[in-house]
């Protein structure tokens, strides 16, 4: 086992991944910004580092300084954490030709899945149903305008290399196309440094779901049940919860098994989401692979009663996973709400600043993961997330009372959040129904309002 790891990130992944190794014995270091000195994640850590002024690309995104860091620590294990480097397959082999470990999966595995197209052909070729699309990347206007043709409008244009809604345009005809085609390559270029784009049918009244896996060295995986991240605004995950309201065993079955093929066919090590689309048929397709833990690894820990952070460090370090499937078993229900510095009254408007007070919510089956106390300031260099309110309780029903119950209690002056936005939403008739709704409901009812 492990030594000392690094965490190269900040926030609350950072303080999760502290907490893990708290619990395993193992040594932690936090690396922090000039704007992140007061931050949590500092103050836990065994050890803390400043790698820069506040920008990213000056601290959490610069690799030699976090390398340097590394050998300042004499840590033996990186973790990534979410966003940030994690999908980056250069930091990976990095790490490795540092003799250091990254934890998570090697550099061909994240260039293998990263680059979405090539993570399409790889579902086609590993029975796994895909969206009707480009075979690859399609990079001018003959081959696109040809491509839109045969699969039909609307198409979605994608970053090859994206995620978080980033570098993707809905167009839904011939005219839109130009203009779409080159805004998501203007922002693939300076999102991700890749400016390709392949196209997909885009469904309309569809649902997003996404499997946890885990696997190690050995080649086991074991899925870990679904998550339902269909409440979505502009892309961005708002809500999720698990199991989902329109998956049944069966169909929670073969995705599972879908997304292990996937995962095993990359060679895969590590904690990862294959995520799906359902159309209203409840007919699924292989999306992409997030090839790293993902923000509301939260919710499956709680609906499986499984350590995914815990498990990622042991098969990074080749200890077995320790799972079958036959072990995995899940029960009740579990929501988590993304308690974000936005104004929901003006279009989810940043609001950074300080925290004048805080009051987290508590009793039965409430975990919140984030980093903000009294005084804190939610800096307007990073994401505006304050933390992640999950509940668990027996049924559906029972954990949206649980919800409301504690978003009641969660207070957080001095800055604008979405705490309001989430009562309302919890209430509304076709949330508490489960099943009719896409995951353009958001946008929709926002519009009503």
């Amino acid at each position: 086992m492990f030594r000392k790891i690094l965490i190269a990130n900040r926030g609350e992944i950072a303080l999760r991944v502290i907490r893990a190794c708290r619990e395993m014995g193992i040594a932690s270091v936090a690396v922090f910004s000039e704007a992140d000195r007061n931050s949590l994640h500092v103050r836990y850590a065994d050890e803390a580092y400043c790698i820069g002024k506040a920008p990213a690309s000056d601290s959490y995104l610069n690799i030699p300084r976090i390398i340097a860091a590394c050998e300042i620590s004499d840590a033996d294990a990186v973790h990534p954490g979410y966003g940030f480097l994690s999908e980056n397959s250069h930091f990976a082999e990095i790490i490795r030709s540092c003799d250091m470990t990254f934890i998570g999966p090697d550099s061909e595995a994240i260039s293998a899945l990263g680059d979405k197209a090539n993570a399409r052909a790889m579902a086609i070729k590993n029975n796994v149903p895909v969206v009707p699309g480009s075979d690859g990347p399609v990079n001018d206007y003959p081959t696109l305008l040809k491509e839109a043709e045969r699969i039909g409008y609307p198409i979605i244009v994608k970053a090859s290399a994206g995620g978080g809604g980033r570098g993707m345009r809905v167009v839904r005809s011939q005219e839109e196309l130009t203009q779409a085609f080159e805004t998501a390559r203007k922002e693939a270029e300076a999102a991700f440094g890749n400016p390709e784009v392949y196209i997909e049918k885009f469904l309309e009244d569809s649902r997003h779901v996404e499997v946890q896996i885990l696997a190690d060295k050995d080649g086991t995986c074991v899925h870990l049940g679904e998550r339902d991240c269909t409440m979505q605004r502009r892309h961005q995950k708002l809500l999720e919860e698990s199991p989902s309201p329109i998956v049944d065993e069966k169909r929670r079955k073969e995705m599972g098994e879908a997304a292990c093929r996937i995962a095993l066919a990359a060679n895969y090590v590590g904690a990862g989401t294959v995520e799906f689309i359902v159309d209203n048929e409840n007919n699924y397709y292989f999306m992409e692979m997030n090839a790293r833990v993902q923000v509301e690894h939260g919710v499956t820990e709680m609906e499986a009663d499984v350590d995914i952070v815990r498990r990622q460090i042991m098969v990074a370090a080749g200890e077995p996973l320790g799972l079958q499937q036959k072990d995995i078993h899940l029960s009740g229900w579990t929501l988590e709400c993304r308690i974000n510095a936005e104004d929901p009254e003006h279009d989810f408007r940043p609001c950074p600043g300080r925290i004048t007070s805080y009051n987290l919510p508590g009793g039965p089956g409430v975990r919140v993961d984030g980093i903000a106390y009294a005084g804190y300031e939610i800096s307007p260099y990073y994401d505006s997330m304050v933390a992640k309110l999950m509940v668990h309780s027996r049924d559906r029903i029972a954990a949206i009372r649980r919800m409301l119950r504690a978003l009641d209690e969660f207070e957080i002056g001095g800055i604008k959040t979405t705490i309001p936005f989430f009562k309302s939403l919890l209430k509304q008739p076709a949330f508490i129904r489960g099943t009719r709704y896409n995951t353009n409901f958001v946008e929709e009812w926002l519009k009503r309002q």
